[in-house]
């Protein structure tokens, strides 16, 4: 045990570069917890305001909270500031104003660790005696590394694990890059990629009533529905999904709905599959509807660290069918039991694996109810759990 004192709550500052959407319900459970006094530190407040998303290409403004409920503060940056539409880099948001205050902190939780800034504080924490966490999305999947590469990331984690006391391992894959680059398995915390399955559940459920007729409004008849959601981007491979369904007899083709936006849209609406739909893209509040709505989701991605739109999907009682380079998907896609892999970019194999699911619809019905039954069991209980390990609480 770190020796708190027992009346006495963890003082823990968290760093990270922005406020994101899905972190922030995450951040403010673990603001409630009695015995952790929480305090964030943002490096940027550009997604706090409207901006246009270079991969959406269009403005958008979240229409959930990204800072209420929890202590934060947003540091002075020494850069240029971030203005909305511009990507974080490895030297931007670099800030300043952080050292002085960690005197008053027992423990620094820092996400994402290749960043300057965040390395330097890394060290100025374990320099005053702080205990140091890190979680990063990172997985084998997540970049294409060259032997090269390998290699001055293993001398990098060698550095990097001199000043980390334990990391917030999001999900089995993240956990075996560590172990890939010599981490120790006593140095590895489960604190898993998860999202507020509460609100997302309320919203489904509150959906399915109307779900009629919200295929009604959409103009869709009693064909299966498959659901795509995210940005339309070439990464993300959406036209694999158009192909795919352009493959299936035009009488057993289901609807194809996009819910997003991006530079693949008008290729994506010129292909002439009478199915597909592209709906544009769709806030927070609006997706659990679409989840209700749809029969399997498809997320064809050449690489995604983890893809927190499965844990959404799922939570609409939704089977999932994703790429093998999905890092979400050994934890979350169980084989004939939530959902399928098949290899990304196999167009043929996507479309056999639609044919097989629309084949047999009692069969998807049960296998999206044992998503939804999964996807309940990855929750933030488990990171509270993880981060209390992670802080010997």
């Amino acid at each position: 045990m770190l020796g708190y004192p027992a009346a006495m709550p963890v003082k823990l500052a968290y760093l990270v570069t922005h406020p994101i959407h899905y972190q922030a319900p995450m951040i403010r459970r673990v603001a409630a917890e009695p015995d952790i006094d929480l305090h964030v530190f943002f490096g940027s407040d550009f997604s706090t305001r409207a901006h246009v998303d270079p991969g959406f290409g269009k403005a958008v403004t979240w229409d959930v909270p990204l800072t209420d409920g929890f202590q934060h503060s947003f540091l002075p940056e020494v850069t240029p500031p971030l203005q909305p539409g511009e990507d974080t880099t490895f030297w931007r948001p670099r800030n300043r104003g952080l050292a002085e205050q960690l005197a008053h902190f027992d423990a620094l939780w820092v996400h994402g660790y290749h960043r300057a800034f965040h390395l330097q504080t890394m060290l100025q924490a374990k320099l005053k005696g702080l205990r140091v966490l890190l979680r990063d999305e990172a997985t084998d999947v997540s970049a294409a590394r060259s032997p090269a590469k390998q290699a001055a990331k293993r001398l990098f984690f060698a550095g990097v694990d001199r000043l980390v006391d334990r990391y917030l391992c999001i999900g089995s894959r993240n956990r075996a890059y560590y172990r890939g680059f010599g981490i120790a398995d006593e140095k590895l915390c489960m604190v898993p990629y998860a999202v507020d399955n509460a609100a997302f559940f309320a919203r489904a459920d509150a959906a399915h009533p109307n779900r009629e007729a919200l295929r009604a409004s959409l103009g869709l008849d009693q064909r299966p529905i498959v659901l795509f959601s995210g940005k339309l981007i070439a990464r993300k491979r959406p036209m694999d999904l158009v192909q795919a369904v352009a493959q299936l007899p035009p009488d057993q083709r289901p609807w194809a709905l996009f819910a997003g936006d991006g530079e693949l849209r008008a290729e994506i609406e010129a292909a002439g599959v009478d199915t597909v739909r592209v709906l544009g893209f769709q806030q927070q509040q609006a997706l659990p509807a679409l989840y209700d709505l749809a029969d399997i989701f498809v997320l064809p991605s050449e690489r995604e660290a983890w893809g927190m739109v499965v844990n959404e999907a799922m939570t609409g009682s939704t089977a999932v069918i994703c790429s093998d380079r999905i890092g979400s998907a050994p934890d979350l896609v169980k084989p004939g039991v939530t959902g399928f892999t098949y290899p990304v970019g196999d167009v043929q194999a996507l479309a056999a694996t639609l044919a097989d699911c629309l084949s047999d619809p009692v069969r998807l019905a049960g296998i999206g109810k044992a998503s939804r039954e999964l996807i309940a069991t990855w929750d933030y209980d488990a990171d509270i759990s993880g981060l209390r390990q992670a802080l010997q609480i």
